[in-house]
């Protein structure tokens, strides 16, 4: 994340007043035309949002000290031919991630659904006056 503010050095080491002045800060906010130009330098003020790997996701259902323990059941399972124990043991296995990925994915699209119906909106002051703008 760059907070130079285009500078080039870390704004947030400066003090108010130092920031203020490489921002162009104004009691009254930008002016319509500075918003545009700021816009079309720098893009929109928004946080990314990071999109995680969903195999990657899966697999850490198969990761951690209680998954291990059961990999191993499983494994000693197989070595020893105790292939029912084999196959219920690898079964809860695949069924313990299968409903894990499941439940995590259904509510993070249950969050993505509330967030697309969420109306939002920035106060900004736009040549003096305070507006309400719908926010990218």
């Amino acid at each position: 994340m760059d907070t130079s503010g285009g500078h080039g050095e870390s704004l947030e080491n400066l003090s108010m007043t130092e920031v203020k002045s490489r921002l162009g800060w104004s009691k009254d906010g930008l002016t319509q035309s500075e918003a545009t130009e700021r816009l079309a330098s720098n893009g929109p003020n928004e946080l990314e949002e990071k999109k995680e790997n969903q195999l990657l996701k899966l697999l850490g259902y198969f990761w951690g000290p209680i998954p291990w323990m059961i990999e191993i059941a499983v494994i000693l399972s197989g070595v020893l031919r105790h292939w029912p124990d084999f196959i219920i043991i690898l079964v809860l296995l695949l069924a313990n991630a299968t409903v894990g990925f499941t439940e995590e994915h259904s509510a993070g699209k249950a969050i993505d659904a509330l967030k697309a119906q969420l109306a939002l909106n920035a106060r900004v002051k736009r040549d003096g006056k305070w507006v309400s703008l719908p926010a990218p």
